[in-house]
C-alpha cells in the first residue's frame, strides 16, 4: 500500500516549520518586514526548494525587496536549516513573493462592494422590473 504522502509532502511541511521559525527567531535583520511562509515545494531530488512568502504591510516595492534581501541570505538561512533538519543534502532555497493572499484581499473587497449596493439598483441595472 502507497504512503497518504510522499517524501517530498513531508520535506516541504516540516522544511515550512522550520523556516518559519528560522525567520521569527534567528534572522534578526530589520530590512525584513513580516514574512509569512505560505508553501514550499521541493523537486522530487530534493535539490531545489520554491519557497513562496508573503510580506505583510508594504508597498510593492518592498515585497520585491523583501523577496531580493531572502534570497541574498539564502545561504545564511539553509545553512540554518541544515542545522535543524535531519537529511544529507539540504534543497538550495529559492524564494518568491506569493500573491494570492493580495488577490484574495482583491476579491473580498469587490465582493463587499457589490453587497453595499442596494438590490433595486441591481435589479435595474439588469433590466428587470
Amino acid at each position: 500500500m502507497a504512503r497518504e504522502f510522499g517524501r517530498n509532502a513531508r520535506v516541504s511541511s516540516q522544511m515550512q516549520k522550520e523556516l518559519s521559525m528560522i525567520l521569527q527567531r534567528d534572522i534578526n535583520d530589520s530590512r525584513l518586514g513580516f514574512i509569512t511562509i505560505n508553501e514550499v515545494v521541493v523537486t522530487k531530488d530534493l535539490a531545489v526548494a520554491k519557497i513562496y512568502v508573503t510580506v505583510l504591510n508594504v508597498d510593492e516595492q518592498g515585497k520585491k525587496a523583501n523577496v531580493k534581501l531572502l534570497n541574498e541570505m539564502s545561504p545564511v538561512i539553509r545553512h540554518q536549516l541544515a542545522k535543524r533538519m535531519r537529511l544529507r543534502h539540504i534543497s538550495d532555497l529559492r524564494f518568491y513573493y506569493d500573491d494570492s493572499f493580495d488577490t484574495g484581499m482583491r476579491v473580498a473587497e469587490l465582493l463587499s462592494d457589490l453587497d453595499k449596493k442596494p438590490a433595486d439598483s441591481i435589479q435595474s441595472e439588469s433590466g428587470e422590473d
